[in-house]
């Protein structure tokens, strides 16, 4: 009868499991659709997009054409290479891929929000929805620090590197997938680094942890600041003290959201 009874249970707890398995399966597919559904809307605006990207570079040479015009020399014209007879193939497949999972980025949000939803209490539902708002949003405004800031910067900072005397000259012949693999990098650190206040402030309200223990512990957030700006940008101190400022000021912000959530517990 015992034996019965055990077996009973065991067979309870595999059918919960099943059925998540089976809706995650369900979720999994339905992300996979709307990337690929993304990836379809953006093939037909694949030249516009490459155009869009290609800005911070033209931003860059028209800044570095200006201060060698400035300075009595003669401005040059660079342009993106390709080294491999598939290179640009292969590149336009990955902005497809980038801008699929771009546009699909509010369907995966909601198929997430909607796997975990069923084991959330009603108000822990409600606790949950600002945050996969705010989520985006500050991605976005990550990704935009970078293109109308940081990206140019950096570029304009490679060109200059160039010129090493009146005798020998260094030209920068940028490889578009390079180019693309370095603004993707700095695109994914800004806009994943914005993200901090929304998981530090969701952490808390769970109670994880708490305003009193981020402020104690400043100085190791400010090294790994530090260290993952460093690991992250290219070996340039400008746009490093950029990031790092910016996540800095981000960890303070979260240790007052954090605050405000512990008194609306």
């Amino acid at each position: 009868m015992k034996k019965n009874k055990l077996t009973s249970n065991i067979d309870d707890t595999k059918a919960p499991l099943m059925e998540h398995l089976v809706e995650l399966r369900q979720r999994l597919i339905k992300c996979i659709l709307a990337i690929i559904l993304g990836c379809v809307i953006c093939a037909p605006f694949l030249k516009e997009i490459i155009e869009i990207l290609i800005w911070p570079f033209d931003v860059a040479i028209n800044r570095y054409n200006f201060s060698l015009i400035a300075s009595g020399a003669e401005g040059i014209k660079l342009d993106l290479i390709a080294t491999h007879p598939m290179e640009t193939f292969f590149v336009k497949l990955k902005i497809a891929l980038f801008g699929g999972i771009v546009l699909s980025f509010p369907i995966l949000a909601y198929q997430f929000y909607r796997f975990i939803a069923p084991g959330l209490y009603r108000n822990e539902r409600k606790a949950v929805l600002p945050y996969l708002v705010m989520s985006p949003f500050l991605f976005f405004l990550g990704a935009s620090l970078v293109f109308f800031y940081v990206f140019p910067f950096v570029m304009e900072f490679a060109l200059n590197q160039q010129s090493i005397s009146d005798k020998n000259q260094i030209d920068l012949l940028t490889k578009i997938s390079d180019y693309l693999r370095l603004s993707t990098t700095l695109f994914l650190a800004f806009g994943f680094s914005f993200q901090l206040p929304v998981i530090l402030s969701l952490l808390a309200r769970v109670g994880i942890i708490t305003s009193d223990a981020l402020k104690r512990s400043r100085k190791y957030a400010v090294f790994l600041i530090a260290v993952f700006a460093a690991f992250v940008t290219p070996p340039d101190p400008i746009t490093q003290i950029v990031l790092g400022s910016a996540i800095y000021f981000l960890y303070e912000l979260s240790i007052l959201s954090s605050s405000i959530v512990e008194t609306k517990k």
